[in-house]
This record gives C-alpha cells, structure tokens and sequence, in this order.
C-alpha cells in the first residue's frame, strides 16, 4: 500500500509533508507487521485493548497503537526527543473537549523505514515504562505501609 500526503497531517496515521509518499506495508494493527518492524528491537508482542492495542516486552507496556498510529512511553527523561521530532503526545476527546495523555508520544514517521533507529527508540520506550513502573510499585508500598 502505498499513501500519499496531500497536506500536512492529510496522512492521518503517518503524517507527512505534501506532496511526500511513504510506504505503509500492511496493516500496523496486525501483530506480525509490528513483530516485523520492531524485529531489530526484539521480541514483542501485542495485546488488543479499549478499541487500540499495546506493545509489550517482557511483559511490560511501552507503546500503544491507537488508529494506525504507534506511539511510544515517554517521561521527563525523554519526552524531549518527541518534541524535537515534531511530535506530540496521545490525545483522545472526551465529552469536555480534547485531553492529552503526556506519557504516550506519536512515533517519529522516519521510524517506520529505520529499524535500527526504531529499536534505540524502542529501548528508552521501555526504560521509561520500567521507570515508570517502579515508581508505582513504590507508591503502592508506602500506601500499604500504613
């Protein structure tokens, strides 16, 4: 399949300059196509969930697929690099108008065609989900402290 961008944000899922072509191979819902793409990365694997899907390693959520969009775990240790690429984070909208949820930043579109680049993203995906993790399960121990 190949997408054409007429307009900035026309592609949608991908983004793009007009004018621009990029090869979509797929469906990047389908867990083989995400298995493929984040193959230099290693291994992962995807969970259906509220209408998107998570991407997983070692059993530990850091990306999220909503609409044909990946997006990544970002925390103040990364959310930089996002913003330097352009890129925002996950927003949703709600009977009050659009919400943003800061801990999930859209993929960089030249990912897609860079697997090496896409699996150093990948690895401070997870380290910011893992960090993330931790602090939780620290919170969690001084509440039931008491």
């Amino acid at each position: 399949m190949t997408t054409v961008c007429m307009g900035p944000g026309a592609c949608g899922a991908f983004g793009g300059l007009a004018g621009t072509t990029l090869r979509v191979v797929g469906n990047v819902m389908d867990p083989d196509h995400i298995a493929e793409l984040f193959s230099a990365f290693g291994r992962v694997a995807v969970r259906n969930m509220f209408g998107g899907a998570g991407i997983y390693a070692d059993g530990v959520m850091f990306g999220l697929i909503v609409d044909d969009v990946i997006y990544l775990k970002a925390d103040a240790d990364t959310f930089v690099a996002f913003e330097r690429e352009g890129c925002g984070p996950f927003t949703y909208d709600t009977k009050r108008g659009e919400r943003a949820l800061k801990s999930y930043w859209r993929m960089p579109d030249r990912l897609y065609d860079d697997p090496d680049e896409l699996a150093e993203w990948a690895k401070a995906a997870l380290a910011a989900a893992r960090r993330g993790t931790q602090s939780a399960r620290r919170a969690a121990r001084r509440v039931n402290v008491r």
